[in-house]
């Protein structure tokens, strides 16, 4: 059997070889721009991930903007946080779920009219980070006309960072993306009669 001291050295020769893997490839990341961030899939967390990366960007001080489409009828926690907070611009759609609204007219034109908001971020240079919540499903249900979105992500300023949440993302939205994250629906409470809860699901 091995000794302890054997393993340590193994560990810390391990270790070593990892650091220069590393090293390297951090040495090789070069390039400063804005990013693309697409978070996907059926599992619970895109936005909670993306609400994440706010906080954190809000914590270095950056100027951000956040759009919520679908979302805007429950008292979201992540709107209580941060719809006064002076360096966030809050723009919520405010229709709530297409089940719930039963009109997809009314829900077209608040896409449309939420949209507006979402396309002045993106042209303005001063607004560091903005988060397009549940913008995907503006797509998919042919809500928003997807070339405008593509070409307002493309033509926004060259170091602004945007973040794009919702299920079903679309093929031209994941192959413009920086980063993309598909979060799977492994097990879920909802799915055991287990009711939303605050904090954790809103």
């Amino acid at each position: 059997m091995d000794s302890n001291a054997d393993r340590n050295a193994r560990h810390k020769r391990a270790m070593q070889r990892k650091k220069a893997l590393v090293d390297a490839r951090i040495a090789a990341a070069t390039v400063d721009k804005g990013l693309l961030l697409v978070l996907t899939g059926n599992g619970k967390g895109k936005s909670s991930s993306a609400f994440g990366m706010l906080a954190r960007s809000v914590g270095h001080g950056l100027r951000c903007g956040v759009v919520q489409f679908i979302k805007g009828q429950w008292e979201c926690g992540e709107h209580l946080l941060f719809h006064n907070h002076p360096l966030v611009e809050f723009h919520v759609m405010n229709t709530g779920f297409t089940w719930e609204t039963q009109d997809r007219e009314k829900d077209i034109a608040a896409a449309r009219a939420t949209w507006v908001h979402a396309a002045t971020l993106l042209r303005n240079p001063e607004v560091q980070v903005v988060l397009l919540d549940e913008l995907t499903y503006m797509l998919t249900y042919g809500y928003l006309d997807a070339a405008e979105v593509i070409a307002a992500l493309q033509g926004r300023p060259p170091q602004q960072h945007v973040i794009v949440t919702g299920r079903n993302a679309s093929d031209a939205l994941i192959a413009l993306a920086d980063t993309v994250s598909e979060v799977q629906d492994t097990k879920h409470a909802f799915n055991n009669g287990v009711r939303v809860q605050k904090g954790i699901d809103y």
